[in-house]
């Protein structure tokens, strides 16, 4: 994937929005477990940053996925991980499946407010029983009349207490768990809708995240997204753009930690010179940032394969695979630099540290990453 002066200019736009709007603020937003989703992102939309693959017609730039990778990455710029977790919910998680199959009036409904940032949306399919094991959800939606009834609950829902609307994956006939979900756009204002409180989380602790319960909530047929039965299928699809965000997003971020460790290690003193003279840690350093750019090698090469329309369910499994782990191992290293400093809570690399861990486990943790590429390689035993 070669970067043209397009892409730049996104990244630039990105770059010193973050630096003016976000970061100067992630602290407070820290402490207190929520940012405001609403007004920031306004902000973003009125950039047209919400929307930059989404179709022209419904308010989006419609380029390529190429140019929604380089802002999925130039999000680890943010210094709170939460915050680019619940924009790439907006951006990438809730809403591929409602920009493609969804139908025109369902996009100028919610497609077209969640791009120009006037509506947050989420995306729901966790539930207490079923987190990577998706057909095993339980949440049911049955017609009634001209309305689908919902029942159940969802779980671990990023941008939950904020949200306007979700898209919700439901089981909406009996049968075959791959055959039997779909898709449904679900205003949260809606009555038999009620939350948790937010959850008190180890990381990403900037973003709000809660518990939604469901007793018979009444929603249009017409919010269906595509065809009914078809929504395990448009889920598997939403993980793709979901896998690569995360593994973009991952980039600079994971670069970032081991700037700063560079800078802390060279001024920090121990037996006479600098940590960072030791070989050791400039050579574990070097080895680190290695893999930092080979991480990037495969995600601009997936990239670039979406785009022309190949499959990369294996490349994005391997991509996230290697976020989550490489996520570990850079923030345990650099941490182990700081000393005693990395221990303290507000430190960034102890930030980085609890936010990144998250990547092995949401959107399909490593052992569900492991399933889908031992398949595509041959050699998982059939059942």
């Amino acid at each position: 994937m070669i970067l043209n002066k397009e892409h730049l200019a996104i990244r630039d736009t990105v770059k010193a929005f973050i630096e003016k709007e976000i970061n100067p603020h992630t602290n407070e937003w820290e402490k207190e477990g929520i940012f405001p989703a609403h007004d920031l992102f306004k902000k973003m939309g009125d950039l047209g940053l919400l929307g930059i693959s989404k179709p022209s017609e419904y308010g989006g730039m419609g380029l390529d996925y190429s140019y929604q990778v380089v802002f999925s990455e130039e999000l680890g710029l943010i210094s709170s991980g939460g915050v680019s977790m619940a924009i790439g919910v907006q951006t990438d998680m809730a809403t591929p499946a409602l920009a493609k199959y969804g139908s025109d009036q369902l996009r100028k409904d919610f497609l077209a407010p969640a791009v120009a940032g006037d509506m947050v949306c989420s995306i729901a399919v966790s539930e207490p029983s079923a987190g990577s094991d998706v057909s095993a959800i339980k949440t049911k939606a049955i017609k009634d009349g001209d309305d689908y009834v919902i029942n159940g609950t969802k779980m671990w829902i990023t941008n939950s207490t904020q949200a306007d609307f979700i898209c919700l994956l439901a089981n909406t006939s009996e049968g075959s768990p791959h055959s039997n979900k779909s898709l449904i756009v679900v205003p949260m204002d809606l009555p038999g809708i009620t939350l948790s409180d937010r959850f008190d989380k180890l990381g990403m602790r900037s973003s709000d995240t809660a518990q939604i319960f469901f007793d018979d909530v009444r929603v249009p047929q017409r919010n269906l997204i595509g065809t009914e039965g078809k929504g395990f299928r448009y889920q598997m699809e939403q993980f793709q753009e979901e896998r690569i965000f995360g593994a973009a997003g991952a980039l600079k971020m994971l670069e970032q930690v081991i700037k700063d460790t560079i800078e802390y290690t060279a001024q920090r003193k121990a037996f006479g010179k600098s940590i960072l003279d030791n070989q050791v840690v400039h050579f574990r350093l070097a080895e680190l940032q290695t893999e930092v750019e080979l991480l990037r090698a495969l995600v601009y090469s997936a990239t670039e394969e979406y785009i022309n329309g190949e499959d990369v369910t294996m490349k994005a499994s391997m991509m996230k695979l290697k976020a989550g782990r490489l996520g570990r191992e850079v923030t345990d290293s650099c941490l182990q630099y700081w000393g005693g400093m990395g221990y303290m809570w507000d430190t960034p690399v102890s930030r980085a540290f609890r936010d990144g861990r998250l990547t092995s486990i949401g959107g399909g943790a490593d052992e569900i990453m492991l399933g889908i590429i031992s398949k595509h390689m041959g050699t998982s035993p059939s059942r």
